[in-house]
């Protein structure tokens, strides 16, 4: 990658990734866009556009005007929120990828886009999921996943796209808000124990999910996406973890710093019910021996730090 467009830029990844990528390629190497307009760095640190992923032409414009090489595809629909407005997730969410995976075919870049955990369904194995393993899902936000994981194998077995992605846990993050995941809980605990020193959780305790805090995930992407191709058996949805942990464990970890916190527990069905759905713990080995992908955050890091940080930002 040298010169890259980001849609979705403002999201929970994408506002991260787009400062770390001006940091690795240059300011004016990385053109961020979005639907909406902010005055955040992403916005002011360097090259911004407003766009609507379900504008093609548009999108492909853009990339043209910037020479890009490089497509990260970030736009789209969350769990909860997908499941809530199932129509519009099917159109922005495979919309949206359809267009990219267009603009990248027409113009010969390189392209990514996350898959999810949200991919594997009820009747995945739930513990140490594989690579490669029956894909099920009973969400709108899953179906997408699925659909975007075959989309893009076939854009590079039928056109030669440079298609790469991988499959997310739940990302946990101080900079961006929770924006409608169904594992936002993980990111939710921390402000409130900061700033209420309680949290009601919508996830039962006992559910395990897979995590990952944010460091490790921006460097995976940029990991996999300079990663040989001739290394790469998969390409497309490469299981990545860091933890699995429930309710219960995290709330353990934060006592260690704030021993008064308290949780108790008000489920939501909707989110419970996804997450009954995802596995345990996944399998990351394929990812590992193909480009070298490893996790430098545990539980007990990530709360470190989540807490230092959030200290920090929120005074």
């Amino acid at each position: 990658m040298k010169k890259v467009l980001v849609t979705g830029a403002l999201g929970q990844i994408g506002s991260e990734l787009v400062t770390k990528l001006r940091s690795v390629y240059g300011a004016d190497n990385i053109l961020a866009t979005d639907i909406r307009e902010t005055d955040s760095e992403v916005v002011t640190g360097g090259p911004f556009e407003t766009l609507d992923v379900t504008d093609a032409q548009r999108m492909h414009d853009l990339a043209k005007k910037y020479e890009v090489d490089s497509i990260i595809h970030l736009a789209a629909l969350l769990s909860a929120t997908a499941e809530a407005k199932p129509l519009l997730a099917w159109n922005l969410n495979m919309g949206g990828l359809v267009n990219a995976l267009e603009t990248a075919r027409e113009l010969d870049c390189q392209f990514f886009t996350p898959s999810s955990i949200g991919a594997f369904g009820p009747s995945t194995p739930k513990d140490n999921t594989p690579q490669d393993t029956i894909q099920r899902p009973t969400t709108m936000y899953g179906v997408n996943k699925v659909s975007g994981e075959l989309l893009c194998d076939y854009y590079y077995q039928k056109f030669g796209v440079d298609a790469r992605g991988l499959r997310f846990p739940g990302l946990i993050s101080y900079v961006a808000p929770p924006g409608g995941g169904t594992t936002d809980y993980a990111v939710e605990i921390y402000y409130e124990a900061i700033k209420n020193g309680r949290y009601t959780s919508y996830i039962d305790k006992g559910t395990y999910m897979d995590m990952m805090y944010m460091p490790d995930a921006l460097n995976a992407i940029v990991d996999l996406m300079e990663a040989d191709p001739a290394n790469l058996k998969h390409r497309n949805s490469f299981n990545v973890t860091a933890m699995s942990f429930e309710p219960e464990q995290i709330a353990a970890e934060i006592r260690k710093h704030i021993p008064t916190f308290e949780m108790d527990y008000q489920v939501d069905p909707i989110r419970q019910t996804i997450a009954n759905s995802w596995p345990n713990s996944i399998d990351p080995s394929a990812a590992k021996e193909e480009w070298g992908f490893k996790a430098e955050y545990d539980l007990a890091k990530m709360t470190a730090d989540m807490l230092d940080k959030l200290k920090t930002k929120l005074g």
